[in-house]
């Protein structure tokens, strides 16, 4: 049977270990369809592997080796070239081309590449089940599902036998036929049969049947006369048979486990005895011992009981503890952020350049104002002189 899965589980959800051993099965008849014997064994002089080969751990090393260059081999039969990896390459970087291939033909690998390093194990086999279904279908090769042969079920022939009495059906149709309400119709009346059977007589004697002729019928049709009885077991006769069996057998086997039991219940009886008598034996002799346990008992409860309040107040004292020394803590922080602002010169020297920035902006605001008073002045005497040459008067401004 060939499985074409080409999913590899995750280690959260792994197959059972029965898969690995079965993939491998497959594999082995897979590499046998693509001749893998004459064409890959023949050039190594090698032994053909078993059906368990990369499933049980043997030889790791030489696991390792061919599991490589079949891989190798596989991929070179998908129509890709790849170099043919050696015995003593690095198994990291022969592990690395193999999953590079592997990824490149669309196989997901979500596992470590120290599975692949061991040479066996349900990965290996994974790669290499992926690597021949491949190489089967680059070779036109298809699997098909096997074709079971059609069992044809025996037909059994049910042959209705007229002469055969089933002793139910009789039951049956007598119970439907004496059906009637009356009780006087029910009674079956031996008195109306016997001229029956007088007549039924007289016919017999009457008849000319030859003697020889009769016994050979007779033969012919006993075979055919046959009486199935069916054991019902909703019958009360089958019951009744079965409580008068279970009865005789415990009426057989009471005899005897009587005595046993008899027996059993003495030894128990004077075994319980023994063991009351002893109990009152050492109650007697650890009276004293007793009333010092319970003594230990009641102090050993007082004990436990000034523990607890004793730890309460030392899990309190732990709290205040803690906050007083995140106080201590916040308060040397503030120490130390004072003292190092203390010693620190650099406000000051930024206190200098903010007056001596200020200085500057000053001299500059002095010489604006200078500017704009001589703008000023200018201004007032060219407005004079046009007052004057308008009017002809002299106006002073100031």
């Amino acid at each position: 049977m060939m499985r074409n899965e080409q999913r590899i589980l995750s280690e959260k959800e792994q197959e059972p270990l029965y898969s690995t051993y079965a993939r491998m099965e497959d594999l082995l008849d897979k590499l046998k369809l693509l001749n893998y014997e004459s064409e890959f064994l023949s050039g190594l002089k090698i032994k053909p592997i078993h059906k368990f080969y990369f499933a049980v751990t043997k030889n790791p090393g030489e696991q390792f080796y061919l599991f490589s260059i079949l891989a190798a081999w596989l991929i070179r039969k998908n129509g890709r070239p790849f170099e043919q990896p050696q015995e003593f390459d690095d198994p990291n970087e022969t592990v690395d081309r193999i999953l590079n291939e592997v990824k490149e033909n669309g196989m997901v690998v979500d596992f470590s590449p120290n599975k692949i390093k061991q040479g066996v194990g349900e990965y290996v086999v994974a790669i290499l089940d992926y690597l021949a279904n491949i190489a089967l279908t680059k070779n036109n090769i298809i699997l098909k599902k096997p074709k079971l042969p059609e069992e044809k079920e025996e037909e059994t022939e049910i042959i209705d036998d007229e002469s055969e009495i089933n002793l139910d059906k009789i039951e049956e149709e007598m119970i439907a036929a004496y059906s009637d309400d009356s009780d006087e119709e029910n009674i079956f009346r031996l008195d109306e049969l016997k001229p029956i059977k007088k007549e039924v007589q007289a016919t017999q004697f009457k008849s000319n049947i030859d003697e020889e002729t009769w016994k050979l019928e007779v033969e012919r049709v006993l075979p055919l006369l046959k009486v199935t009885i069916k054991n019902d077991n909703r019958d009360w006769r089958s019951h009744l048979e079965q409580m008068k069996q279970h009865q005789s057998t415990i009426d057989n086997g009471f005899g005897s486990a009587k005595g046993q039991l008899e027996k059993l219940h003495k030894e128990i009886t004077t075994t319980l005895d023994k063991i009351n008598n002893r109990e009152k034996y050492f109650n007697r002799e650890l009276e004293s011992v007793l009333e010092e346990y319970r003594s230990l008992q009641d102090q050993l409860s007082k004990l436990k009981d000034t523990y607890k309040s004793v730890s309460t107040g030392v899990a309190e004292r732990n709290r205040e503890l803690y906050q007083l020394t995140e106080k201590l803590e916040s308060v040397k922080r503030q120490m130390e952020e004072r003292g190092s602002s203390m010693t620190d010169g650099t406000p000051l020297v930024n206190i200098k350049k903010s007056v001596a920035k200020v200085k500057a902006e000053i001299v500059d605001m002095d010489v604006r104002i200078g500017v704009l008073e001589c703008i000023l002045l200018q201004t007032k005497l060219r407005e004079e002189k046009q007052i004057e040459t308008e009017f002809g008067q002299s106006i002073s401004v100031f």
